[in-house]
């Protein structure tokens, strides 16, 4: 994905009322009446939300007769998902990686089945300590 593609995307879906059409859009095609309804917003303002998604390539737009319905292009969102598929791989090696070493941690430091905890003075004994008592 060209990385102007990339932002283009990025941006369109940055927004929650053109996140909440394309879920709308993911359901099947719909007019901009349609999609309009849920907002408390005008037409004009949904058209300029559609354009970005239009331009993004997320949707794409038809007409048949007076109707123009709305489709979802989910070509750029496979896109975006492929791309966060590497940053979600190396979380989960770096997460891996804490879980083995966080095991290792306990099994070493945890010689005689003590928990690492009980090797610090309770509160009790260090006030009757330095009470003297």
């Amino acid at each position: 994905m060209a990385a102007d593609t990339l932002s283009a995307t990025l941006s369109a879906l940055a927004d929650p009322t053109r996140r909440a059409i394309l879920a709308r859009l993911a359901l099947g095609e719909s007019s901009v009446n349609e999609l309009a309804q849920p907002f408390a917003m005008s037409l004009p303002a949904v058209s300029k939300h559609l354009k970005v998604l239009e331009r993004a390539g997320l949707i794409t737009r038809s007409r048949a007769a007076q109707w123009r319905p709305c489709r979802l292009d989910p070509g750029p969102l496979k896109e975006v998902s492929e791309w966060l598929e590497h940053y979600a791989r190396f979380w989960d090696q770096s997460l891996g990686r804490l879980e083995t070493l966080l095991t290792e941690m306990r099994a070493g430091g945890n010689a005689g089945g003590r928990d690492p905890a009980a090797n610090e003075k309770s509160h009790d004994e260090v006030d009757s300590a330095g009470s003297g008592g």
